[in-house]
């Protein structure tokens, strides 16, 4: 099944927030993160040219993910970040 735009970017949200509220995540969900974004590029599906800027770090964000030793500590470190692109996912999913 092929997700639109639209459910990719909350799939993607719904992701970050649930780290980031719960500070914990699983390498299945950073392989996720990098597979929404690597798609989300892939298909020039993004429009919002605030999100664009974001998603590669999203993606260097997930990759990160993958091989961290600690992933409560990989969450806190980019609480920061993770709060602008929560932010940015969310207004992009309801314009």
């Amino acid at each position: 099944m092929t997700l639109s735009v639209n459910n990719q970017l909350t799939l993607l949200y719904d992701i970050l927030d649930e780290q980031q509220a719960d500070c914990c995540a699983s390498v299945s969900e950073y392989e996720q993160i990098i597979r929404l974004v690597e798609s989300m590029i892939k298909n020039n599906s993004i429009t919002n040219e605030q999100l664009l800027k974001l998603l590669p770090d999203i993606y260097y964000y997930g990759r990160q993910g993958v091989s961290a030793q600690n992933l409560p500590d990989h969450i806190t470190a980019h609480k920061k970040n993770m709060d602008d692109w929560i932010n940015a996912l969310k207004q992009s999913t309801l314009e």
